[in-house]
């Protein structure tokens, strides 16, 4: 990223977690891959940074700053593990970010600052068997019961659920209403008749944990619902569209890393006598590779300054989100063809690049967001 473009604080912060990236959690990104374990140092070094508590208030024990500098921390993070920027987001652009987005003060003061700190990992259980993310057809119920909620569903695919202390958690009080029937509750991981069960095979984002979480009588006060009753699925597009800015950083760091690894490779492989970089179709690619993260890149500091200036960005995010992964898709299936064999075989960061790349085009998907936007600017 050109320091042309980052202000000084910017550049101080990106040359911190570069740093930090390229000596600590580089280094364990393929171990990690291949055991499947959560990354709790790199937690504990991103801890020790600040990093936890970006974009979160000081007052509630984070950091402060804006979501510039959290695109700029999070595309560092993942150009060395994609797997640790994947739990990441997870825990503080949706679990803490929802906190700090639409919790009650008292809600911030409890459960902000042991997010911020690392003492506790956040989860976000929004995506259930039946439906995906699509909140309208929610079957999670919540049913009020001496001041309390008791939740009765599941969800699946909840990065963090294994190991995260505290759940955001989306259900409904009248499957009737759709989306106007759905609340927004935090959960401590330790609530009786919440289980927790680990879904492993995943073919990229090893180390970033993934459950089934089943909630049988689940026990929730209705002082732990944010907003009024029925603000859920409000709340729930506001953050996932704010998410999609760390999405989108996400992408261009995975693209990144195989842009990086693919130039390492062409300047050393010398097949016939002649390094594959002054072959003029690499020369190609890597140009095309170097122009499309830089684009992506751009499309990412845009939305972030838009949301940093309380401007609409809802757009502009999926915009980002989209070309980005498409680019991180593209970057890591070039980086794999460059390196020929080698590239198809651990331990060649390219193909863990290429396993990693896949699901960012999965996720937040965002082509109807910016049709819908789109038709309703005319």
């Amino acid at each position: 990223m050109s320091g042309y473009f980052l202000s000084e604080d910017e550049l101080l912060l990106k040359n911190t977690v570069q740093d930090f990236a390229d000596s600590e959690i580089a280094p364990r990104a393929a171990g990690y891959d291949e055991s499947g374990e959560f990354p709790f140092d790199n937690f504990k070094g991103m801890s020790d940074l600040g990093l936890l508590g970006l974009t979160i208030d000081e007052e509630y024990g984070g950091s402060g700053g804006t979501f510039r500098q959290l695109a700029v921390a999070v595309e560092e993070i993942a150009r060395a593990c994609a797997a640790t920027s994947t739990s990441y987001i997870a825990h503080l652009s949706l679990c803490a970010q929802f906190i700090h987005m639409w919790g009650t003060e008292g809600q911030k003061r409890q459960f902000l600052p042991t997010l911020a700190n690392g003492e506790h990992i956040g989860a976000f259980a929004l995506t259930e068997p039946g439906s995906g993310s699509d909140a309208g057809a929610m079957r999670t119920t919540a049913t009020r019961s001496n001041g309390s909620y008791l939740l009765n569903g599941s969800k699946t695919f909840i990065t963090n659920a294994p190991e995260a202390s505290v759940f955001v958690v989306l259900a409904t009080h009248d499957r009737n209403l759709k989306t106007r029937g759905i609340d927004a509750l935090i959960m401590e991981g330790d609530s009786e008749g919440l289980s927790v069960n680990p879904l492993k095979g995943k073919m990229g984002m090893r180390a970033s944990s993934i459950a089934e979480v089943v909630f049988e009588d689940c026990a929730v006060s209705e002082e732990n619902r944010m907003g009024a009753e029925g603000e859920g699925f409000r709340e729930t597009m506001q953050v996932l569209n704010s998410s999609r800015i760390s999405i989108a950083a996400q992408c261009v760091g995975i693209a990144q890393a195989a842009y990086e690894a693919a130039v390492s490779h062409v300047k050393q492989r010398e097949p016939f006598g002649q390094k594959l970089a002054e072959l003029q179709a690499i020369q190609w690619m890597i140009a095309d590779m170097a122009t499309q993260i830089d684009a992506a890149r751009l499309l990412v500091m845009r939305v972030a300054s838009m949301r940093d200036a309380g401007m609409p960005f809802v757009k502009e995010a999926s915009m980002a989100k989209l070309f980005a992964s498409r680019v991180a898709v593209e970057a890591a299936d070039k980086s794999v063809q460059m390196h020929g064999g080698s590239g198809y075989l651990a331990p060649t960061p390219a193909e863990r690049y290429y396993r990693d790349a896949k699901v960012t085009e999965i996720l937040r998907n965002t082509a109807l967001v910016i049709a819908r936007v789109s038709c309703e600017m005319g």
